[in-house]
């Protein structure tokens, strides 16, 4: 006979950044009832050094902790180590992995996503989205002279930037680099750092990596991509060694317009006779390469290039899977569960928050959903507070964080802010841009509509972030300022305060 059901008023899943920022509001909103979290995996993720830097700007580290840290500072946060088997949302009721059932009243989803992988189950494709498969990335990267690189998010940039003493080859489908980040110019501003040897420093790691050595952590074989570890923070590459076998600091190379249409193994390589390329010199025309690699890329301009292995680092898909059988969950075009302003999914007592979900209330014009740290731990902790609010029969408003997009990182080791429509996405033709740049400094864009501010990328100490996030929030027409608006001999704070 199996064990009766463990019953809670809370039940959050996922250890991630929403997960664990749901589970702790809960626990206190609620400190006599008991909060269950569910995960994978037996590190949570934790935020430590928060800041709020402005209105809607935050920075904060994240450090993996074992889930027992986790209950020791929330006494009412029960963790339980096992994956999702299967939801049964007509009778409330989680299966898990372990043979366990549990029965909510309240359930909030936040398992994440996972990379997509542009070949699923090749070994030497390695996607990189949590610290295992970060640390499997700097093992195979210690043999390697030569690999691929492809994608254009924050983890692409990141990593491109991070690798020394290997070639490297970059394949992406925009213009240029960095396009979810920022524009072309933004992308020139960036690429002389991609070229010139990096300076020694000395960072200190911000982030504690607990394995789960003591727990029988079996060899893996590389390409097990299916095990879910939560996914990486802004300083992943820190403390991890990333080199090659060969002596130089950077050798990158960008194949633009272009995407992956086929992997080679060595063997079909020599079967097909294909040529490939070595790697591109400045003055040189292209010379086929006689080098045997272990795998071949063949892109869609036609090129083939041969290297020890390819990193997919192609963005992500909500981890809906585990959760969608025999539920009616309405599922956005990006795959994720849609949520409403309050962070309901379309099934009764069940909220999502982060990776997993997809935003589908009508937007602030300066708000889009993102996949990121930072609205991963707003949406993690509105959504306990929805969930509190809707336990005790009250109302709230949607939270202030969902105003106005702002996001706060570092590339190339430049501070990095993006406001609102930074890309003018959304806006049509119908806006302007205005740019100031000061080569190996900082580079500045502001996306203008009908004489108002509707986004802002600034890279560098511009120390205009606050400045911008007001005249986007109040939309003040600016008309008057023209391009004195970013005039560097105008101090524009002082108009604005």
């Amino acid at each position: 006979m199996a064990a009766a059901a463990a019953r809670s008023q809370f039940v959050v899943v996922g250890g991630g950044i929403a997960g664990v920022t749901c589970a702790q509001k809960l626990a206190v909103e609620f400190p006599a009832e008991d909060i269950f979290l569910m995960t994978a995996s037996p590190v949570i993720k934790a935020i430590t050094n928060f800041k709020q830097v402005s209105k809607t700007l935050e920075e904060f580290d994240i450090e993996e902790q074992p889930s027992s840290l986790l209950e020791k500072q929330y006494p009412n946060i029960k963790v339980i180590q096992s994956e999702v088997k299967r939801l049964k949302s007509e009778e409330h009721k989680i299966f898990t992995e372990d043979g366990k059932e549990y029965i909510y009243e309240k359930l909030c989803l936040c398992a994440g996503a996972k990379p997509k992988l542009i070949f699923e189950g090749n070994p030497y494709v390695l996607g990189i989205r949590d610290t295992d498969s970060a640390e499997a990335f700097q093992k195979n990267l210690a043999q390697a002279e030569r690999i691929v690189v492809v994608g254009n998010g924050g983890i692409a940039l990141e990593l491109v930037y991070e690798i020394e003493g290997c070639e490297v080859i970059w394949a992406i489908k925009d213009k240029a680099i960095g396009n979810t980040f920022f524009d072309a110019g933004a992308a020139e501003f960036l690429i002389p750092k991609l070229t010139a040897e990096k300076q020694e420093t000395a960072m200190a790691c911000k982030r504690t990596k607990y394995t789960m050595e003591g727990r029988e952590k079996k060899e893996r074989p590389i390409a097990e991509s299916d095990k879910l570890g939560s996914a990486l923070g802004p300083d992943w590459h820190e403390g991890l060694h990333l080199k090659g076998t060969k002596e130089f600091s950077h050798k990158v190379h960008i194949e633009i317009l272009c995407e992956v249409k086929k992997i080679l193994l060595q063997q079909e390589f020599i079967q097909l006779q294909r040529t490939s390329l070595t790697f591109p010199k400045k003055e040189k025309n292209v010379e086929p390469d006689e080098v045997l690699w272990p795998i071949y890329v063949e892109l869609t301009n036609g090129k083939i290039y041969g290297c020890n292995f390819i990193v997919s680092a192609t963005g992500v898909v909500p981890n809906v899977k585990p959760f969608l059988d025999g539920n009616n969950f309405s599922l956005g075009e990006d795959g994720g569960l849609k949520v409403d302003k309050h962070m309901h999914t379309s099934i009764p007592d069940i909220y999502a928050a982060g990776d997993i979900c997809t935003a589908s209330w009508e937007p602030s014009p300066v708000w889009h959903q993102m996949r990121l740290w930072t609205q991963a731990r707003q949406m993690g902790w509105y959504a306990a507070k929805c969930m509190a609010a809707d336990t005790l029969g009250e109302s709230t408003d949607l939270d202030f964080s969902f105003e106005l997009f702002a996001h706060v990182t570092k590339f190339f080791n430049y501070k990095v802010v993006v406001l609102g429509k930074y890309n003018a996405q959304g806006l049509g033709l119908d806006h302007e841009l205005l740019l100031r740049c000061t080569k190996g400094q900082e580079y500045v864009k502001v996306v203008m509509q009908n004489g108002r501010m509707m986004g802002a990328v600034l890279i560098g100490e511009t120390d205009l972030e606050e400045t911008f996030e007001n005249l986007i929030l109040n939309q003040m027409d600016l008309s008057a300022y023209g391009e004195d608006l970013l005039n560097p001999n105008i101090d524009i704070e002082d108009y604005f305060d």
